[in-house]
């Protein structure tokens, strides 16, 4: 089956929300189950119809929490799927799992949910120390951290082509801006301007605390099913136009920043080809955003803008309420909440369905109403990638 062939054929029914930000005193396993109950409601399906239920990825539990497996959800939902899946480490591959199952019709619902307790438990993404010793022999060049390896990826950039802080801001103040006028966000109301963020601490050069998403207690679920299937659900279907799925196993210090073989830069082909439309098609953006950075490199990969163009394209009047080219509207993993490629997805979804209230495209002053939005879901160093063309049916 050539991948046009599904083009529009599988939609996006439901999503689901918990309580975000610091939420002491809950289990990661609750936030699963309260986000996929939340998304089964919003669809207007039965739990029992779930045939795969696939959590986004596992964690090591923490706080006290039990281990959260995939067996663990299901039994607390007292539902029997066919398929159970969680992905062990950063790849994304979860959209072709997808995919294959409502293709084939092996399944006619799938749920892909996320949960974690990370900022009130305090979870922390440094693996390369282990009791102040070191776990490998790159912490002797400060290798120490995701956001270590991220960095010097950004550095890389900043060295080549000129992008830096002065760009990074833009994007901050952007995303925090979407925050201010989303009531779930974490960010909400809470302005960020260019003092505040020169003013922040480095936590990894070139990267400030500010550059870097913090942590969030919470979960978010989505309901997956076949374009027909979806017809008179509770719910207007979004549906997948195009999509795209690329791995580039190479060590991060061993990645080019200006890679025109990257992970993104290939899913974003695929799921441009797939779709039948070019990068002028499209009306805003859902990126996954663990650093500012992440953001200008999945937009320059996607072929949004050329290098030298980097300080012209990415301002906050261009990406922020009100621009040409909204990014991260709900204000993205930096302002709105981390739960990794699902709090893009999702916005892209609520978006489309035109359900974001006073942030909404079309209704916000100076915005279209959005036929078509691409959101990005980015694994490890920018070494896993997957692209989403989304659009309402009619």
């Amino acid at each position: 089956m050539a991948l046009s062939e599904l083009r529009n054929k599988i939609a996006i029914v439901g999503v689901g929300y918990t309580e975000q930000g610091k939420v002491p005193g809950r289990t990661a396993v609750s936030f699963h189950c309260e986000a996929i109950r939340n998304a089964v409601r919003d669809a207007g399906i039965d739990k029992n119809d779930i045939g795969a239920l696939l959590l986004y990825r596992h964690f090591d539990a923490i706080g006290g929490d039990y281990d959260v497996t995939a067996f663990t959800v299901a039994e607390q939902l007292g539902i029997r799927p066919q398929v159970l899946s969680q992905e062990t480490y950063c790849t994304r591959s979860w959209l072709y799992h997808v995919a294959g199952m409502l293709a084939s019709g092996l399944c006619r619902y799938v749920v892909l949910s996320y949960g974690d307790n990370g900022r009130s438990a305090r979870r922390s993404f440094v693996k390369e120390l282990n009791k102040g010793a070191a776990t490998d022999e790159l912490a002797a060049y400060g290798d120490l951290s995701t956001m270590a390896k991220y960095a010097m990826l950004a550095r890389r950039a900043q060295e080549t082509y000129g992008t830096g802080p002065d760009i990074w801001k833009e994007i901050a103040i952007a995303q925090r801006r979407w925050a201010n006028i989303n009531p779930k966000a974490a960010m909400y109301r809470k302005v960020l301007d260019d003092e505040t963020y020169y003013n922040t601490a480095y936590v990894t050069e070139p990267f400030r605390l500010l550059d870097a998403t913090p942590n969030s207690d919470g979960g978010r679920a989505l309901i997956f099913t076949t374009a027909e299937l979806a017809k008179g659900l509770e719910q207007p279907p979004v549906l997948i136009r195009g999509f795209g799925s690329s791995n580039q196993p190479l060590s991060p210090y061993r990645l080019d920043a200006l890679d025109s073989e990257s992970a993104a830069a290939q899913a974003s082909r695929q799921a441009f080809d797939m779709a039948g439309v070019s990068k002028d098609d499209i009306d805003a953006c859902e990126l996954y955003d663990c650093f500012t950075y992440t953001v200008e490199a999945t937009l320059r990969d996607y072929g949004f803008f050329r290098p030298e163009e980097v300080k012209e394209f990415l301002s906050r009047e261009r990406l922020g309420p009100g621009g040409e080219f909204p990014v991260n509207t709900s204000g993205g993993m930096l302002s709105e909440a981390y739960f990794m490629g699902l709090t893009p997805v999702s916005e892209g979804v609520m978006q489309l369905r035109g359900q974001c209230g006073e942030r909404q495209l079309g209704s916000y002053p100076g915005t279209k109403t959005p036929e078509l939005i691409m959101c990005g879901d980015n694994g490890a160093v920018l070494q896993s990638h997957v692209s989403l063309i989304l659009e309402r049916m009619d």
